[in-house]
């Protein structure tokens, strides 16, 4: 059964990649807040559809909590997909694909600070993936690309996101609280779209599939996917195939969009990729190899 779970885990991982590539295209005519909304308001239709058939109504009453949780979630939720979004505009599919699954690295450096123990391998991938970061990035000297630090502070967010939901998991439902936080998003980003731009229907018709693939595909059916195949996967190596939406991310820009890497940015996400994996996996490694001895 375990590689139903696993084979679930890659499709999440392939939506999520290529959804860079949607995301991208999508703005073409249309605001990265109206975009957002767009995106999230078809998520919330999806998510909304999949709770009711999962017989929500009927647990309204305890399904309060976890509306309130994810709506917590959704204000992080927001911030983290609007720095990407916004991002992206000044920056490559490849680039943000990477450096978005940095949340991996930072995930277990947060463990610092809350009075965890952090193992070798966490401060060896970490180490890894700076070295990446700044062969990928750092182009000339020791500057920085707008859009590269924009999509940077997005997997901060997305880390303190991951953190936030990891604290409340056991206690929600989580159908509903997903559902919760994508209401909130979507709400968010209306909001600030109403202030900041202007949209016209025909041009946000005209990014339909984008839309559609981003809200319906990796908003509703990757997170079915992804809980389906956490049901079966043991999570470190859940973590590892979901942190392929990078390698995926990277090679739908480079198929659909005709980005290019140059050879310094290709070791870049190479050891950006190890950093990823050897930060999550060192640890079984390490205790296969003890066996061994």
């Amino acid at each position: 059964m375990r590689w139903r779970g696993n084979g679930c885990l890659l499709m999440a991982a392939f939506i999520w990649g290529t959804t860079f590539v949607a995301q991208s295209v999508g703005m073409e005519r249309i605001g990265p807040f109206t975009y957002g909304a767009a995106r999230f308001f078809l998520g919330m239709i999806a998510l909304g559809g999949l709770w009711l058939l999962s017989g929500g109504l009927e647990r309204w009453e305890t399904s309060m909590r976890s509306f309130g949780v994810g709506a917590g979630a959704g204000c992080i939720m927001f911030a983290a997909s609007a720095l990407q979004q916004y991002g992206l505009q000044y920056t490559t599919v490849g680039k943000a694909s990477f450096l978005t699954c940095l949340y991996l690295i930072f995930v277990p450096l947060a463990g610092v600070f809350l009075r965890q123990r952090i193992r070798a391998e966490h401060w060896l991938g970490a180490a890894l993936a700076v070295t990446g970061l700044y062969l990928l990035c750092m182009k000339e000297g020791l500057s920085f690309g707008y859009g590269d630090a924009l999509v940077l502070g997005c997997a901060f967010f997305w880390t303190a996101h991951i953190l936030f939901i990891d604290k409340y998991v056991l206690q929600v439902e989580t159908i509903a609280m997903s559902l919760a936080q994508v209401v909130v998003v979507f709400l968010l980003n209306a909001a600030t779209a109403a202030f900041f731009e202007t949209a016209h229907a025909e041009d946000v018709a005209s990014a339909w599939f984008s839309l559609f693939y981003a809200g319906v595909l990796s908003t509703g059916v990757a997170f079915t996917l992804q809980i389906i195949g956490q049901r079966e996967a043991d999570p470190a190596p859940a973590a590892v195939i979901m942190s392929l939406e990078s390698l995926f991310g990277a090679l739908a820009g480079w198929l659909v969009l005709g980005e290019t890497l140059s050879p310094r940015e290709i070791a870049g996400c190479v050891l950006m990729g190890a950093g990823m994996l050897v930060s999550q996996a060192g640890r079984y490694v390490m205790e296969a190899w003890k066996k061994r001895r």
